[in-house]
């Protein structure tokens, strides 16, 4: 069974997309309309911009979702998703890709969250670290030891696990990690504290944005990253969705659930190959490989 992921924040780079509105008319009428309905130009940034341009959070969201989302597209019939999921940001791209949001509105949810979690960066500036070679629950159980807000905000793999909240708590946490065998605790160069309680104020604009936006059955059942179980059911879809914001990526559990379910394969759709590594840490021996237009 083919399983397909969308990458998330961080994945972009200088370029991303040109190929894909070069060789296909399908896909340069998607990024015009991305255009359009954006109100900015998102195509100059992506083909033209420089690393420190596709860094700014309102573009950064939106121009990963692009390119995921207008590489499926353009694979036409080569695309039939048995079973998708998203890193974070990548929920969305695999929502629009299994038919259950249409471009238009995937874009435009991901343009809000994007511009929700800027402001709530403000509101509540945080942090993000990676911590690196110790076991899940020694973190978990050292964030809960910190008495300011810190917590386990990506489990990308065995070994590989981001804590995320206040500064103070981060840098706390930090410390303990090192001195509890952490071969590194390395702070992110990100501008807050994602899938923290430090999100909450985007959590709310985010609800009224996805409850007032139209959802469809998937064609195949979404992996989401709240629980990394698979949905097909809308309005749990949505629930999902919204806690996302404020709740852990469990990335891990969700390649482990997909290989349970019979995922012998997961093709990476959109800018970079940093999923494929993740699926890897977790289990060596599947195929991976990216999403290519012939």
């Amino acid at each position: 069974m083919k399983a397909y992921i969308f990458p998330g924040q961080g994945a972009q780079f200088p370029g991303m997309g040109k190929d894909l509105y070069e060789q296909s008319e399908q896909a340069r009428e998607l990024f015009e309309k991305a255009n359009e309905i954006l109100g900015f130009s998102i195509t100059d940034v992506m083909f033209n911009g420089t690393e420190e341009d596709l860094k700014q959070t309102n573009v950064t969201q939106p121009a990963i979702f692009l390119h995921s989302v207008v590489l499926a597209k353009v694979l036409g019939d080569d695309f039939k998703p048995e079973m998708v999921a998203g890193h974070s940001l990548g929920e969305f791209s695999a929502l629009v890709s299994a038919d259950a949001l249409s471009f238009e509105d995937g874009l435009r949810l991901v343009a809000a969250r994007a511009n929700a979690m800027q402001k709530a960066c403000e509101i509540q500036p945080g942090a993000m670290a990676a911590i690196l070679a110790l076991d899940d629950f020694t973190v978990e159980d050292i964030c809960e030891q910190v008495s300011d807000v810190v917590v386990p905000a990506n489990y990308n793999c065995p070994g590989q696990l981001v804590i995320s909240g206040t500064v103070a708590g981060v840098d706390a946490a930090c410390e303990k990690m090192t001195a509890a065998g952490a071969k590194r605790a390395m702070k992110l160069n990100v501008g807050g504290a994602f899938h923290s309680p430090l999100m909450e104020a985007a959590r709310v604009e985010l609800e009224q944005a996805i409850v007032a936006t139209n959802f469809n059955e998937p064609v195949c059942p979404v992996y989401q990253n709240i629980d990394a179980k698979p949905y097909t059911d809308i309005e749990q879809i949505k629930k999902n969705l919204i806690a996302q914001l404020t709740g852990p990526v469990r990335w891990t559990q969700t390649v482990m659930h997909m290989l349970e379910d019979g995922a012998t394969s997961f093709t990476e759709v959109g800018p970079g190959k940093v999923l494929q590594g993740l699926v890897k840490k977790v289990n060596r021996d599947v195929a991976t490989a990216s999403a290519l237009i012939s």
